[in-house]
């Protein structure tokens, strides 16, 4: 058997909606995704159960769905009338949260992904308008013209890349974040942030995990995020971090002792700075624009 469970980028929805199922079954849970385990299936289970780490990629898949949540609904009750979900994976939002019928929600991903889904959950009611379109957004023709007809369509579009940026290059991130700026309707989007120190944690990643992840590497790793997106349009309005919100929710990160100790030492001048380096952002336009 391979000690590479994930074959491609797509796997990753099947990777994290089993983390979200096990959340939902838990008697404390954060949040109830019903339809996660069937979703996530086998395929899930497997690679949950192999890959390196994977109590600590548990406890990011579920609080920053409680952050995106909190983002969603917020943005819904400000006037938002477009939810655009790219890379939507095996997301279940437009079924399990309260929203009005009248909200448009767009998912995005690759053909197999949406067919899987499709065939998955034909039998199920979503509470909103719900829509799947299958274009892949690394064409970048396909990308703007399905940019072009939402923002047409819209009055306030709120967008969603969940777990997507991170496996971008940085150019491609620049265009996409150029492609969101160029709509005027597109006026938030939701992505993860990294501090400059996240990038030195992550090599304490252990070699088992990047060689798991060699068909879907983590390959946007900006020296200075913010000022990133600002070249690009786009200003962060609000930042949750996953350190506080743990602490919100009485879950703390599960790391063993011996990285909690590796941190302490590495990372001893920059304590403040470490409780703030990985979280979601729900950015908005820069009002000078971008460049």
């Amino acid at each position: 058997m391979t000690d590479t469970p994930i074959s491609h980028v797509a796997d990753t929805a099947f990777w994290v909606a089993t983390y979200r199922a096990n959340e939902s079954a838990r008697p404390d849970a954060l949040f109830h995704d019903p339809l996660a385990a069937r979703l996530a299936a086998e395929r899930g289970r497997d690679i949950a159960e192999r890959i390196a780490g994977g109590a600590q990629v548990a406890w990011v898949v579920v609080l920053r769905t409680c952050i995106i949540d909190d983002y969603i609904r917020d943005a819904v009750a400000a006037g938002c009338d477009t939810i655009l979900n790219l890379g939507a994976g095996l997301d279940t939002r437009p079924y399990r949260l309260e929203l009005p019928p009248s909200l448009r929600w767009v998912e995005v991903d690759f053909p197999a992904t949406i067919d899987f889904k499709n065939a998955k959950l034909a039998g199920e009611k979503p509470r909103c308008r719900l829509e799947r379109r299958a274009v892949d957004l690394g064409d970048a023709a396909a990308r703007r013209a399905l940019f072009d007809e939402i923002d047409a369509q819209a009055q306030k579009v709120l967008v969603l890349t969940e777990g997507v940026v991170g496996y971008l290059a940085e150019d491609e991130v620049a265009a996409l974040a150029d492609d969101l700026r160029a709509r005027p309707r597109f006026v938030h989007w939701v992505l993860e942030y990294v501090s400059p120190q996240f990038a030195r944690m992550q090599r304490f990643m252990g070699r088992r995990r990047r060689r798991q992840m060699a068909n879907a590497p983590v390959r946007f790793r900006p020296r200075d995020w913010r000022g990133f997106f600002a070249a690009h349009g786009w200003t962060p309005k609000q930042i949750r971090f996953l350190v506080a919100e743990g602490e919100r929710h009485h879950r703390p990160p599960p790391l063993p002792r011996w990285l909690k100790l590796v941190f302490r030492i590495v990372f001893r001048n920059h304590r403040a700075a470490m409780r703030e380096n990985y979280g979601f952002a729900l950015m908005e336009r820069s009002r000078s624009g971008a460049g």
